[in-house]
């Protein structure tokens, strides 16, 4: 941003040791780096305001920019009408009819499963551990 060359930091140092005492060369020093870090961070804070304006710039971009791909993708392919089913209590629901001899097999007993305490069947006087 500021560009300070080494020559005229040199001339800087030069004039101040002629203008200023040497007993009071510290302080001029202490209150010119604090002067410098002042300056600094006002630069580092409108820098980065700066980047934050022009990233969100980039993303709302980005947005449309993809809202609009998004609008042309459904566009060239339209979601499928989804087909409902129906509902599980209705005898239509089932797969099979239930006098059918070919029906899927009906689970009876919970799955297997390792460590799993043991379950108590209908009809059962005791409840069976797992293998």
């Amino acid at each position: 941003m500021f560009d300070v060359a080494s020559s005229e930091v040199i001339l800087l140092g030069v004039v101040a040791l002629l203008v200023i005492p040497p007993k009071d060369l510290p302080k001029a020093m202490r209150i010119a780096g604090q002067w410098v870090g002042r300056v600094r961070g006002v630069a580092n804070q409108f820098r980065s305001g700066f980047d934050n304006m022009v990233r969100e710039a980039e993303l709302q971009e980005m947005e449309k920019k993809w809202a609009a791909e998004n609008a042309r993708i459904m566009r060239e392919h339209p979601p499928e009408p989804v087909q409902m089913l129906p509902m599980a209590d209705t005898p239509a629901a089932l797969p099979h009819d239930a006098h059918d001899g070919d029906a899927p097999p009906v689970m009876v007993a919970p799955p297997n499963v390792h460590g799993a305490p043991p379950v108590a069947l209908p009809g059962d006087a005791e409840p069976k551990a797992h293998p």
